[in-house]
C-alpha cells in the first residue's frame, strides 16, 4: 500500500503509531489479529514490524555489515545463520561491496539502502517505508524501486509513504490519501489519482478546474 498526502497530513505520525514510537490518545492498533496498542516498539519489532526512517540514522561508528548484524541479533529474524542472512540482504540491496565500510562514509543513496537493509535484517512481515526515495536522482530512484519490488516479491508486506509519485505507482497495489489526519481516499492507484478531491488536496488542481 502507498500512502500520500500533503506535508503535515499525519503520514509519519501514522507510522510512529504503528511502530510504537507514539501512543494513540484513542482507538486501537492491531497486528495479525492481536491488539498491540500498549506494546513497546521493541516487542513490535520482535512481532515482525520494521520501518525505515525519512532521515537515515545508521550506527555511524559501525560498518555496514555490523549495522545489519545488530538488527538481525535483536529483531524478529530467527535466521539459522545470521551472518549468511545479512550477507544475502547486503547483496539484495546492492551494499555487499560496501560491507566493511563505516556507515558514516556512505552516500545518501547508500545510507537509504542501509536503512532498508537494516530493517530487512530484523526479519519483518510488515515493512514501513517513510519517503525512502526522497533526495535521490532519477537513476537512483529507479534502482531503489527495483530493490523494493524484489522485497515485495519475497513475501514482505509493504506500506510506503512517498512524495515521488511515479516511484510509488511502480510498486503499490493500493493507495491511501491522508489529509489532516483523515483518510480521504483509498483504492486502486489509477482510481485514487483520478479522484478530483485527491488532485485538489495533493496536486493543487481545483475541483472546479477538473469540472
Amino acid at each position: 500500500m502507498g500512502i500520500i498526502g500533503p506535508n503535515g497530513a499525519g503520514k509519519s505520525t501514522l507510522f510512529n503509531l504503528i511502530g510504537g514510537a507514539l501512543t494513540p490518545s484513542s482507538g486501537t492498533i492491531t497486528f495479525k489479529g492481536h491488539d498491540i496498542t500498549a506494546t513497546r516498539a521493541a516487542h513490535r519489532c520482535h512481532a515482525g514490524i520494521a520501518r525505515s526512517f525519512q532521515i537515515p540514522h545508521p550506527f555511524v561508528g559501525m560498518t555496514v555489515y555490523e549495522n545489519l548484524l545488530t538488527a538481525a541479533s535483536f529483531g524478529n529474524a530467527g535466521f539459522k545463520d545470521s551472518k549468511a542472512a545479512c550477507r544475502d540482504i547486503l547483496a539484495r540491496t546492492g551494499l555487499l561491496p560496501k560491507a566493511n565500510r563505516l556507515a558514516s562514509s556512505l552516500t545518501l543513496l547508500e545510507r537509504k539502502r542501509l536503512e532498508l537493509a537494516r530493517a530487512l535484517a530484523t526479519g519483518p512481515e510488515l515493512l514501513l517505508l517513510d519517503e525512502i526515495a526522497g533526495g535521490l536522482t532519477e537513476a537512483e530512484c529507479h534502482q531503489l524501486v527495483a530493490t523494493i519490488k524484489d522485497i515485495h516479491a519475497s513475501g514482505v508486506t509493504l506500506i510506503w509513504i512517498e512524495h515521488i509519485i511515479h516511484a510509488l505507482l511502480a510498486v503499490v497495489d493500493r493507495i491511501m490519501v491522508i489529509d489532516f489526519g483523515k483518510i480521504v481516499a483509498s483504492g486502486p492507484p489509477k482510481q485514487v489519482m483520478a479522484d478530483p478531491l485527491v488532485q485538489e488536496i495533493y496536486m493543487g488542481i481545483s475541483v472546479d478546474d477538473v469540472a
